[in-house]
């Protein structure tokens, strides 16, 4: 029986090989991970995904391989487990997420397009490595480039994109140490755009930094999810070795990367019911080690954490009492709290609380904040936010008091 599991990828892979002329430089897969494309191609679920295996009931109870590993909450930032986190360690290609994080913000900002054409140069067509063998003078769109970098890791492509947005690699690599410094990343050394240099350093925790602020961007996602695609009008054909994005639910990417010096490292992302979380992982001896050390990482947070958007009841937020105001009250309301990442069970112990002003002073703003809403945990306030005033309201002028003086005598 397991023979045929194993006959029926394999058949598909030679199906999909035998469906149009390829040439053995035509089949892209990432050679840094240690896998080939057919390989890659047809993987059973491997072990390490086994959605039978047991969740850590806590943190501590977590055994994580690799040098050092996080996990991270990408909407806050918080940890949800560390193992030598500021651990300076070589991280090969996952150096591409700040790579990408660059490319995506030059395309909001409007510095290039996704349909730019960018002509290869003769340095971006020498890089070596994991590479979609441009050639010198090749040209290719941006979305094409950026498609090679997150998918198959391709070292000429994230060159070709280095030039096109800074005029250099040198450049581009000075733009990368910048906002690494920008983003908190105070144990991060870029010597180059794809990882290829094992002089240069992270640590997990900045990559976790990097990876939340790339993931901040949506259009990313279109990119990194890709498990099978293609270049060159169907003439190259890529391979995702991130085994994530085929195997594990929810997942969203991120980057993987493997030399000799820097051992096997990843930065994992993915997305369960709204929560969205990072794991990293470096330094592992194994491709197996990473992939399993991730795994356990995301389970743990999916299975122990979640959500928790506060509700407000409307009906604790009263009209205040204006003193000396052409109207004598003034209606409040608050702005919606957004949802907070909470342990599961948690939610139940919240408590929200409005706190008014007894009264107001005429004359009131227009968002005048005349208050707050608290929320509590167990005696542990954990938000606050404010409440406004939903209308201005003005002082009374004397000659409206003297009206309302004489009505109310002559009643």
């Amino acid at each position: 029986m397991k023979w045929i599991k194993r006959a029926v990828p394999i058949a598909l892979c030679v199906a999909l090989l035998l469906s149009q002329p390829v040439s053995a430089a035509s089949l892209i897969t990432e050679t840094e991970s240690g896998m080939t494309a057919a390989e890659s191609m047809a993987l059973e679920t491997p072990p390490e995904f086994d959605d039978a295996l047991p969740v850590a009931a806590t943190a501590s109870s977590l055994e994580i391989g690799g040098k050092s590993a996080i996990l991270m909450d990408i909407t806050s930032g918080t940890v949800l487990y560390e193992k030598n986190v500021h651990e300076k360690l070589p991280i090969a290609s996952v150096t591409k997420v700040m790579t990408l994080l660059l490319v995506m913000e030059a395309l909001d900002t409007g510095r290039i397009s996704l349909d730019d054409a960018v002509t290869c140069s003769s340095e971006a067509a020498s890089m070596g490595g994991s590479q979609i063998w441009l050639e010198p003078g090749e040209i290719m769109s941006v979305h094409d480039l950026i498609k090679a970098a997150a998918v198959v890791s391709a070292n000429d492509a994230c060159a070709a994109l280095a030039e096109h947005i800074d005029g250099s690699i040198e450049s581009f690599v000075e733009h990368m140490n910048a906002r690494a410094a920008e983003l908190g990343m105070n144990d991060t050394l870029f010597l180059d755009c794809s990882g290829l240099n094992d002089e240069a350093h992270s640590s997990a925790y900045d990559v976790a930094l990097m990876s939340c602020e790339l993931m901040k961007h949506p259009l990313i996602k279109q990119y990194t999810t890709i498990w099978m695609d293609s270049l060159r009008d169907g003439q190259s054909q890529l391979v995702n070795t991130n085994k994530l994005i085929r195997f594990y639910k929810g997942a969203t990417g991120l980057k993987t990367g493997t030399t000799s010096t820097a051992g096997h490292n990843l930065s994992a992302t993915a997305e369960r019911d709204g929560l969205s979380l990072v794991a990293v992982i470096l330094g592992c001896s194994t491709t197996d080690e990473r992939f399993g050390g991730a795994r356990k990482m995301l389970d743990y947070g999916f299975a122990h954490y979640s959500l928790y958007t506060p509700q407000i009841d409307a009906a604790q937020l009263k009209p205040i009492t204006v003193l000396r105001g052409v109207e004598t009250k003034v209606a409040t309301y608050a702005e919606m709290p957004k949802p907070m990442l909470m342990k599961k069970g948690d939610e139940k112990r919240v408590t929200c609380t409005v706190e008014l002003a007894s009264d107001l002073e005429a004359p009131v703003e227009l968002g005048q904040i005349v208050g707050k809403v608290r929320l509590m945990r167990d005696g542990e306030e954990l938000a606050a936010y404010p409440v406004y005033a939903k209308t201005a309201i003005e002082r009374l002028g004397f000659g409206e008091c003297f009206k309302r003086l004489f009505s109310a005598l002559c009643g």
